[in-house]
């Protein structure tokens, strides 16, 4: 660079710039003056359009023209860069240093001119969202479990990663409920019953129901012999049964203040409502965020790898640790792209005998599946009777081992039955020849059938059992009333039982059957989601039963660290994690919605019981709605019985399907869009090969 060139330069600013020889300057010169247009309509991306114009009929030609190369996209860029200034923020782009300091001066000339409101304006929501930003930054800091899963992640992969994030989601998930059931039901109760407030209880009125469906008698026994305190508390009967734990606890009608009166009953079948709306829009709001990195992802392999390689490093990483976990992060990855490439190649290159051997094997053995899913359901089906038909038995009468087993035996046979059925799976699934990610998918959805259809099993066949008797009480009352009293009470006691059983055998695998082996993925996430869906069934019947699944599932973390971490070893075989988070919270959407199921029967359904709990007055739980819409003013109720009649959810029904179908046409669109502009990077990537290619050519002219 020359001195005069060098002293034009602004000062701060050092530029560079190649030596430019003038033979050289003169024959790029030439080589682009005259014939730039038919030069640049040689490029492959302008022929690709041609081609594509040509297709196109007659009087689509006329209404389009043909996109020159010779556009200038950088200077359209440019001016909607600078159009954009006032509502993006100029780190957002990707451009380089200079071209951003070059942008900001621009910003920063345009300020000049505007009123001294519209400054104002503008650098008070540039600090407003700089405050966004640190207050983001700082609660990343403050997110549980933060370093142990970045730790676990670099170690192990992804995949290991996306469990114990599943897990802390979980944890987070069932503090949230247990709250809300504090809020609603607990908290005015204890209020009133340690004196806080000036309150009472109001007792639920005397109606017009026969004595024989009002006893209900607890048995003391239990304070007798010392292992029946442990009787109790591994099966929520005795001293427990009678505690804030269980349903027939809340037996009040409300709450009594000094300007109204808190109605219990309503609060809560709200709070039910509540927890099971929340626990939805939050699964599906992140089951969205993970759709859509499942959908950036997947759709280009090659892009995936160039991301990894030349885009995966975090340059703010300052840490020689934190350097190496992601190292480990990103070999595991680029390994887990490589299996599935080799799993695509292997498919690919599959003949047509093969093609018909492999779906007939796998036909037979989903055969086989099927078989064992019918054998485990009958076999929970008939433990779940002969427990039921049992457990009245006095305790005095039988031995300590003896009481245990029948009142743990479903909880067994369920537990039996999902231990063994993935060991079933998992050598089934070796024979069908899936890829890594695949096999995974398969064997948690069939474990997951299994697992859930087992608690639905359980609850339907003590649906049955309570709706169906011989004698006159089920005819008077509605339900058995002579072999469940408090039906609702003993259906909490039940999944009791299987939360506490689960978390024994978790605990018993995980410290004395994986040691050491590869830490069982499928196995693990099957376990949290099951304990999840018998926490939603059974908070109703038994409140505090989200605590001590919060309790349960921060124990089932550091265990489960402590053995990956010390006594399993990495799987040989990798697997992406790019969509495991969407798929974990897919399977936990389906365990909700099957939780529901047996949840809406109880309240619509199955008469209340008239012995304990909120509802005893109520024929059902839900009558407590249309008796709390009587009470409203006329022009409310008269709204409120519009919103529910047929005349209001047939268009309403007709509107969300055509808003449904709008946002499937824009979804297309925006599809067709994104198809379009991976074609034209795919096309200019070859316009620089080409261009590339032509310079050297016209290098190597010049030497010669």
């Amino acid at each position: 660079m020359s001195e005069a060139s060098a002293s034009a330069l602004p000062p701060g600013r050092p530029r560079r710039q190649p030596f430019v020889h003038p033979e050289s300057l003169s024959l790029d010169s030439s080589f682009f003056s005259s014939p730039t247009v038919n030069f640049l309509q040689e490029l492959p991306s302008y022929r690709s359009i041609a081609r594509k114009r040509t297709n196109i009929p007659s009087r689509d030609k006329q209404s389009g023209t043909l996109l020159k190369p010779t556009d200038s996209y950088s200077s359209q860029l440019e001016e909607g860069i600078t159009e954009n200034l006032n509502s993006q923020s100029i780190r957002k782009y990707a451009l380089n240093i200079s071209e951003k300091r070059r942008l900001r001066d621009i910003q920063e000339t345009q300020m000049k001119y505007l009123s001294e409101w519209d400054q104002w304006k503008r650098y008070s929501s540039k600090s407003w969202k700089r405050f966004l930003e640190k207050a983001r930054e700082m609660t990343t800091h403050l997110e549980l479990w933060r370093d142990d899963i970045r730790s676990i992640g670099g170690k192990f992969g992804t995949g290991i990663q996306s469990y114990f994030s599943f897990l802390r989601f979980l944890v987070l998930l069932n503090l949230v409920i247990f709250l809300i059931i504090f809020m609603l039901v607990l908290l005015p109760i204890l209020l009133t019953e340690y004196k806080i407030t000036n309150s009472s209880f109001v007792l639920i009125p005397a109606k017009d129901i026969d004595i024989q469906c009002t006893v209900y008698p607890i048995s003391s026994s239990g304070l007798i012999y010392f292992y029946s305190y442990i009787i109790d508390l591994l099966s929520g009967t005795g001293f427990l049964e009678e505690t804030c734990l269980f349903y027939g606890h809340y037996t009040i009608d409300g709450v009594k203040f000094q300007n109204f009166t808190y109605d219990l009953p309503l609060a809560y079948l709200l709070s039910t409502i509540a927890y099971l709306a929340l626990s939805l829009l939050w699964i599906v709001k992140r089951s969205v965020e993970g759709f859509k990195i499942n959908l950036i992802r997947s759709e280009e392999h090659f892009q995936s790898y160039c991301n990894k390689i030349f885009a995966g490093w975090d340059f703010c990483i300052t840490n020689q640790s934190m350097a190496d976990l992601k190292h480990s992060s990103l070999r595991y990855e680029l390994r887990a792209d490589l299996e599935e490439e080799r799993i695509r190649q292997k498919i690919a290159e599959r003949t047509s005998e093969e093609t018909i051997r492999i779906y007939s094997l796998r036909l037979f053995l989903n055969c086989i599946v099927l078989a064992v899913l019918a054998a485990c359901f009958y076999a929970i089906y008939r433990a779940t009777i002969f427990s039921q038909e049992h457990m009245k038995k006095e305790i005095d009468k039988m031995i300590f081992g003896e009481n245990l087993l029948i009142l743990y035996l479903p909880s067994i046979v369920i537990t039996l039955a999902n231990f063994i059925t993935p060991v079933i799976f998992a050598r089934i699934i070796h024979y069908e020849d899936y890829s890594p990610g695949f096999e995974i998918r398969l064997t948690i959805l069939r474990c997951v059938f299994m697992r859930l259809a087992t608690i639905c099993v359980l609850v339907f066949t003590l649906g049955s059992k309570i709706t169906s008797c011989d004698n006159y009480s089920c005819e008077l009352c509605g339900y058995n009333q002579k072999l469940y009293p408090c039906w609702e009470t003993q259906v909490g006691q039940e999944m009791y039982k299987l939360m506490i059983f689960d978390f024994i055998i978790i605990l018993a695998v995980t410290l004395f059957v994986d040691f050491p082996r590869k830490f069982a993925f499928p196995d693990n996430v099957l376990g949290i989601v099951y304990g999840q869906t018998i926490c939603w069934i059974g908070a109703f019947f038994s409140p505090l039963l989200p605590a001590i699944a919060t309790v349960k599932f921060i124990i089932i973390f550091y265990v489960k660290e402590m053995s990956l971490l010390h006594t399993c070893r990495p799987s040989p075989r990798q697997f992406r994690a790019s969509n495991s988070n969407f798929f974990f919270l897919l399977v936990l959407l389906i365990g909700l919605c099957l939780a529901v199921i047996p949840l809406t029967i109880s309240m619509a359904h199955i008469p209340s019981s008239k012995a304990c709990g909120p509802f005893t007055n109520s024929n059902t739980t839900w009558e407590v709605v249309p008796k709390t819409v009587s009470t409203f003013p006329s022009s409310l109720q008269s709204l409120v019985h519009g919103i529910t009649s047929e005349a209001f959810a047939v268009p309403f029904f007709m509107i969300i399907c055509l808003v449904m179908f709008y946002f499937i046409a824009l979804a297309g669109a925006h599809k067709r869009v994104v198809v379009q502009l991976r074609e034209q990077l795919s096309l200019e990537s070859r316009d620089k090969r080409y261009l590339i290619q032509k310079l050297t050519e016209a290098q190597r002219d010049m030497r010669n």
